[in-house]
This record gives C-alpha cells, structure tokens and sequence, in this order.
C-alpha cells in the first residue's frame, strides 16, 4: 500500500540536502542512515553509489531497481574581480530560470556562504539590456552575502575556483497534491524506491527474485550506473517522465519509456511493465523521449549484459521549476510493487 505522506515527507526532507552531481556525499549518507533504520544492510561503492540488497524467492536471479540521487547544480568557473563568482554547469540546468535564486557555495573544507545567482545586467533602473540580456551561463553570476569588493576579499572567505554551487528546490506541496520543487528529477524516485524497501520490510514478504537497489551519484552527468554488479540480468531504472509537445504523459501517470537518446529499452521488459500497468489499473503512459538519457542508458554503454527498462512519475517542466502530483508518485510506486511481484 502507497502511503503517501510518509513517502512525501521522506522527499521533502531528502531535497532538503545539497547533492549538485559530484557532491551528494551527505545525500547517501542520510539515505544510507535512512534504510539501515528500516533493516537493511548496505554497501558504498567507491564511486559512492549506495546499494542495498534484499533476497528474493528464486536466489538464482538478481534484477537491479536504480534512482539517482545527484541533481543539477553549478561551480565556480572564476571569480571575478568585482567579487561576484562566474560560474560553470553542472548536468544541464535550464539557466534562465536560475536568475533570481538563492544558492549556497560550498568550499572545499566544507565551510558554506549563501548568495544570489543573477544577471549581469540585474536591475531595470541601471541596465537598459535587463529585460533582455540572455540568461546564459556566462551571463549569470553569484552575488556573495558577504562584504566582498574584489577578488581577495573572495579568496580570504576560503571560496575558490571548483567550488561546488548549490541552488535553493523551493519545496512546496499543496493541498490539491502537487509536489513543486526543483530536483524531483530524480529524489521523488529515491523516495519512492525507500519506499518499496520499508513495504518489503513491513510486510515480511519476499520478492520474487533477488533485489539490488542502486542510488546513484552521477547520473546527470552521464555515468550514475555504468557499472553495477554483475549478478544484475535486469535492470530498471526509475527516473522520471517528460511532458510536452506530442507526450502522452502527465502530471497524474506513470511514463514508461520506450525509446530515448540511446535507443529502445528491451521489448520484453517494456511490453511487461505495460501489461502490469494495464492488469493494475493504472494510469500511464508510453513515450519516447530524444533528449534524454538514464542510468539504465548507462549501464548498456558501459557494457552490461542486460534487459533494461526506464519508467517514472511525470514531472513537468525539467530542468527547471519542476511539478509533479502525488498521483503520479502512486502510480509509479504501484508499477514497481506489481513488478517485483513478478
């Protein structure tokens, strides 16, 4: 059974913890926490993934369940000598929506100083080009809460050059059920995974093979799963789903890929998950998604001998500020219930 606020209230405080891709230590950290209190053991690999492992009915097959828990971020590319810090992308943020947000800059000895991101040409009274001026990342800078007038000033707080930038999720849930904050790509599936992990525990029912958990630390950048065990012959990746233009997906489904940037996902495993979502009742959809890659992609380009299938809740407006609903959340959940029963 979907439990609902639990699963939400484990989101909210799971995207309140920085993980820009390459920082999402302390994100595995209460995530590993967070599963060994429920009864698990894990394992960190030395990429930092984090997997936990459950033991099914037929010990001879492992499937793999994978979320990512990195998310966009930014660096420090420079620092300027007017002391704002000019910046570099971290995954593929869309930038104009970063104008205006409030972020914090994370040293390498892990002091923490807040700031603004903002144009270059931030005020309509002084810059005729405010309204206009393109909200590219070399357009875009932090402004620093502290009294810094230059680029020493910079360098004595500690802050460098490959600093890691982290910007505000700006969680919101309301009444009507929709969850608003940026990184639901990909935390709303770490938490619906965590969840799938405590009904297991609770119920004291086995799945039906082997389970590997995989919560991944570099999938906006290419290579969250590249590598993972090789006991794994199946591998599902739960991410999320894209809405606009010729989609099917909403706000309220489940998507479950059948193609995108790296090719069709395995015919068998997607006709099955689409089979489950029909015998379950659930409101989903089938889509392909060019732009867009997962951890299962990456698994398949890192040679793995594997089915691969990608599914997960929609979220609209990717990369940016994005929404979902809780009935996607439930939906979602309820296709991995019904796809490790089987």
């Amino acid at each position: 059974m979907f439990k609902q606020e639990e699963t939400v209230s484990f989101l909210k405080e799971l995207l309140s913890i920085n993980s820009p891709t390459g920082y999402a230590t302390n994100a595995i950290r209460f995530l590993k926490s967070a599963v060994e209190n429920i009864g698990y053991e894990t394992e960190v690999t030395p990429k930092g993934n984090l997997i936990v492992s459950v033991e099914g009915e037929d010990t001879n097959a492992t499937r793999g369940l994978s979320a990512h828990v990195d998310t966009l971020g930014l660096m420090v590319r420079s620092i300027n000598s007017d002391g704002t810090l000019s910046l570099t992308k971290l995954g593929g943020p869309l930038t104009p929506t970063l104008d205006g947000e409030y972020c914090d800059i994370i040293t390498r000895d892990d002091k923490v100083y807040t700031g603004t991101i903002l144009s270059k040409s931030p005020s309509i009274h002084v810059f005729k080009d405010a309204s206009k001026k393109e909200r590219d990342i070399d357009n875009l800078v932090v402004k620093i809460d502290e009294r810094v007038e230059n680029k020493e000033d910079v360098q004595k707080l500690g802050i460098q050059n490959g600093d890691f930038v982290a910007y505000d999720p700006k969680v919101t849930v309301t009444e009507s059920g929709f969850v608003k904050s940026r990184f639901l790509d990909d935390k709303a599936s770490v938490a619906l995974l965590v969840s799938i992990l405590k009904m297991l525990k609770e119920n004291g029912v086995k799945p039906k093979t082997n389970l590997k958990f995989i919560f991944s630390t570099y999938e906006e950048v290419g290579h969250g799963a590249a590598w993972i065990p090789e006991d794994i012959t199946e591998l599902l990746a739960v991410d999320m789903g894209c809405i606009g233009l010729d989609l099917e997906c909403t706000e309220y489904e489940v998507s479950i890929c059948a193609k995108d940037s790296s090719g069709p996902y395995d015919y068998e495993l997607t006709t099955k998950l689409i089979n489950f979502a029909k015998e379950a009742e659930l409101n989903y959809a089938v889509d392909i998604y060019p732009m867009y890659g997962s951890d299962a992609s990456a698994a398949l380009a890192g040679g793995a001998n594997i089915r691969a299938a990608l599914i997960g809740p929609g979220v609209a407006s990717s990369h940016g500020m994005e929404r979902t609903h809780v009935d996607a959340l439930k939906n979602t959940f309820e296709l991995i219930k019904k796809y490790i029963e089987n």
